[in-house]
């Protein structure tokens, strides 16, 4: 009855009818408790009420009926609250394989949306309905965050880092996205749109406009304008580890900690290269901090993504 007002922002993706209804759970056993007890405050004050003035209330020992229910049900109903809210927290936290990946970056005061294929978009998200989407987030200044209500979803982006939201639409249209993190004096003006489009105008205007080129392609070319190929090399060969095949595997690094390959390690590698080194390397590599901007960092994390690993015979051809 009230959806599409601000109170009840339209449904539009798989998780919001899930946080709804732990969210109207929550709201009616409010609701349900204060009435009850508030009810019961005025009843007993008025039935119970000091009609005598020498009057002595009567002493009631070891209601054990009464103990347990009062532990029990609090306990039952709060266990409902916990197992359901830990397996809509899951479902959110954990994206499915096959998203369709989309790097933002947040600055005062708008959004960057950096599509893999090599399109940009400012203040404007185009995905696909009925598709999981994941957006892989930073800031280049201070901390932002992205709220767009008709998905339900709602996550910091944090310069330094990166932070992961998804969503999947289930129906066509244009929802509005905000920051939802005070981040200065035209906070209120970084708002944006997700336009949710049928899969094939989707891929019509994917393939629309001019392009330079995907992202893995253009970090391609910036890892050779900055040298990266001469210490990083495919052959194993050169005073840096091999990226090929790298990204989601294990490193053992000095310390002799095992750390996940992902797009946090690789930024920080490229930034602060001394901070994580891997075990037979030298602290050697330089840092790129300040000589590369977000979306340069984005664009060499994609081409170490795309670099797969060699077969064992084309790998031993190039030794």
């Amino acid at each position: 009855m009230w959806s599409g007002t601000p109170l009840f922002p339209e449904q539009a993706s798989t998780m919001a009818g899930r946080v709804d209804a732990l969210y109207f759970f929550l709201l009616a056993i409010s609701v349900f408790f204060s009435l009850l007890i508030a009810g019961l405050i005025v009843f007993y004050a008025i039935r119970y009420r000091r009609r005598d003035p020498m009057s002595v209330g009567e002493v009631i020992h070891e209601a054990m009926a009464l103990e347990i229910t009062w532990t029990v049900i609090p306990f039952i109903i709060s266990m409902v609250i916990f197992v359901w809210g830990a397996s809509v927290y899951v479902a959110i936290s954990r994206p499915p394989d096959d998203t369709l990946n989309i790097y933002v970056v947040g600055k005062q005061w708008m959004w960057k949306f950096q599509h893999l294929d090599g399109q940009r978009e400012i203040n404007e998200l185009h995905v696909p309905v009925g598709r999981p989407v994941k957006l892989i987030m930073t800031s280049e200044d201070v901390i932002h965050d992205v709220f767009v209500p008709a998905f339900r979803v709602k996550a910091d982006v944090i310069p330094g880092r990166y932070t992961n939201l998804w969503f999947q639409p289930t129906k066509p249209g244009r929802y509005r996205l905000f920051c939802a993190e005070y981040c200065g004096t035209r906070h209120s003006g970084m708002t944006g749109e997700v336009i949710v489009m049928e899969p094939s105008e989707f891929q019509a205007w994917l393939s629309g406009g001019a392009l330079e080129g995907s992202l893995a392609s253009a970090g391609a070319k910036l890892f050779n304008d900055l040298a990266c190929n001469t210490c990083h090399r495919p052959d194993a060969k050169g005073r840096g580890p091999v990226l090929d095949g790298l990204f989601g595997n294990t490193v053992k690094l000095q310390n002799g900690e095992i750390m996940t390959v992902d797009e946090a390690y690789v930024r920080e590698s490229i930034l602060n290269p001394s901070a994580k080194v891997t075990a037979g390397f030298q602290p050697i590599m330089p840092t790129f901090q300040g000589l590369v901007t977000e979306e340069q960092l984005l664009e060499l994390i994609e081409y170490v993504k795309s670099l797969k690993a060699l077969p064992p015979a084309q790998a031993s051809q190039t030794r």
